[in-house]
């Protein structure tokens, strides 16, 4: 690492402490963590129109079956239209029957461009189409600055939009694989000297020290819950450790996982999107689990830029579509139904004669979420989604 990387790793963490001397967040206060879907997640594979024969005539090779008890590669009913993918029967499907999971279909964005880039920056704003916006102004950035003593962290390798433009320091860091120190003591003196008596003093000794300190943490932690079994691996490792995290010291957080375009050979309930979501359904099952009782006091949503057409393509994958089906889980959840505006799955009620059309504008939902969560004024929200108009679907 050259004196310019350092810096630049150092100066990311002027906040960031394991120890939880500079954080240390009201017990009982609410929890929010925000996973991002990018690539955009064909939806009907998680959450399966069953009840539609259109479905199974647009999708002759990767539609999902009809429940069947006597059959477990058929869809999971959860009332009469909608059914889940049966790769998630131990680890979402779960949460469901304790109403701690519901979902938001026909959701997304007002953005119809399909592109993967400007739709999660337009998601990640957060700010009405026809108003010109601050391009690096992100909504969680904004809800940051009207909440007091909700210190917040992104799970990422560098700083996301949703973070950026905040008016504190939002410390990030990726746990996603090796977690040991990149320097050791000697090292790490030398380097601390370099910048003794300067203003990057204090945020070169947290840089330093940061690797350190999580990775004894965690390390331990994982130990002792493991009772000397291997760790899972993926997702649900990288959970776990945004718990460990996430449980004292911050209360709103940020993660993306990638990988959810599928254009080709995109399967049903095997191949390549079957096991993102059964990785995805594993990690956020062992986050829950890992909090324990604080779950109660979690919130998670998940979201993708967009869904992907209701009709297979020629490869048996999908193409980039418009809405989606949006997640929300949490321990005190009033969940375990489909939540929001929906219409019947037909042909007629397609976007374009392609895609799911949005009935539930993000903006709106989340600021009807988050000012029931903290209970933010009006203005308040407008701060963090302007032009939305909230929508309280009672999910809190």
């Amino acid at each position: 690492m050259n004196r310019r990387q350092f810096l630049l790793a150092a100066t990311a963490w002027p906040a960031l402490s394991c120890s939880g001397r500079l954080f240390a967040a009201p017990a009982g206060s609410p929890r929010f963590l925000f996973v991002f879907l990018r690539g955009g997640y064909d939806c009907n594979s998680f959450l399966v129109p069953y009840s539609s024969d259109f479905y199974y005539e647009s999708r002759p090779t990767i539609a999902i079956a009809r429940p069947d008890a006597n059959h477990p590669d058929t869809a999971l009913p959860l009332d009469a239209d909608w059914g889940m993918n049966p790769v998630l029967r131990d680890s979402i499907y779960p949460l469901w029957q304790k109403k701690q999971a519901a979902f938001i279909p026909f959701a997304g964005t007002d953005d119809l461009s399909r592109s993967h880039f400007e739709t999660q920056d337009s998601i990640e704003r957060g700010e009405p189409l026809a108003q010109g916006g601050h391009y690096r102004s992100g909504f969680m950035a904004r809800l940051s600055s009207v909440l007091t003593g909700v210190p917040a962290i992104a799970f990422t390798n560098s700083l996301p939009l949703s973070f950026q433009g905040a008016a504190k320091d939002i410390p990030n860091i990726s746990l996603r694989g090796d977690t040991k120190a990149h320097f050791d003591e000697r090292q790490s003196a030398i380097l601390a000297g370099m910048y003794k008596h300067t203003a990057l003093a204090s945020a070169a000794a947290d840089g330093l020290s940061l690797r350190t300190t999580v990775s004894m943490d965690l390390q331990n932690e994982m130990i002792t819950a493991s009772r000397g079994a291997p760790n899972a691996s993926g997702f649900a490792q990288e959970t776990r450790r945004i718990a460990t995290l996430m449980r004292d010291q911050y209360r709103l957080g940020f993660v993306d996982v990638g990988g959810w375009d599928t254009h080709v050979n995109q399967g049903n309930v095997t191949g390549g999107l079957a096991n993102n979501l059964r990785n995805l359904g594993d990690g956020l099952a062992a986050y829950a689990a890992a909090l324990g009782n604080e779950w109660n006091d979690t919130t998670v949503v998940v979201v993708s830029e967009f869904g992907r057409t209701f009709r297979e393509n020629g490869d048996r994958g999908t193409d980039h579509g418009h809405g989606t089906v949006h997640w929300v889980l949490g321990g005190k959840l009033h969940g375990g139904r489909i939540a929001g505006e929906q219409v019947a799955v037909n042909r007629q009620n397609l976007l374009q004669d392609r895609d799911y059309r949005v009935l539930n504008n993000y903006r709106d939902v989340y600021s009807g979420l988050l000012g029931r969560m903290w209970g933010l004024r009006g203005d308040q929200l407008q701060t963090v989604f302007p032009q939305s108009r909230p929508r309280d679907l009672q999910l809190v």
